[in-house]
């Protein structure tokens, strides 16, 4: 897969294969107190910007109020979205626990229709 930049977004060119993938919904909630989390937030972030450069988490962040954060991904299952997440520090110190959404994306913006890995 190939990436390049244009206008500060970042587009994606499937590759000859048509590679498909699935996109989830992950909801990352604190089940920890604040001071808690904060211990891990900067070890969870350089964990999870891995994956982001990989192309494979599309967006974040956090929630407000802050009780944890959501994440948009695209993979080819349901485990690997699961494999990633329980290899995070938020969750394996328990600061942290998350539910995963598989869903098919049926409608687009039109300002999102040039991002080729959503074809």
């Amino acid at each position: 897969m190939r990436f390049e930049k244009r206008s500060g977004i970042l587009l994606g060119t499937i590759n000859q294969n048509k590679r498909v993938y699935s996109m989830f919904l992950i909801d990352l909630v604190f089940t920890a107190p604040n001071d808690v989390v904060d211990k891990y937030v900067a070890a969870h972030r350089q964990y999870l910007s891995s994956h982001y450069d990989q192309g494979l988490f599309l967006l974040g962040g956090r929630k407000v109020p802050r009780t944890g954060g959501v994440i948009l991904s695209r993979h080819n299952t349901l485990a690997e979205v699961e494999q990633i997440f329980n290899s995070d520090p938020l969750v394996l110190a328990s600061a942290a626990s998350y539910t995963v959404m598989e869903f098919e994306l049926a409608m687009l913006s039109p300002e999102l229709k040039a991002l080729s890995f959503i074809q």
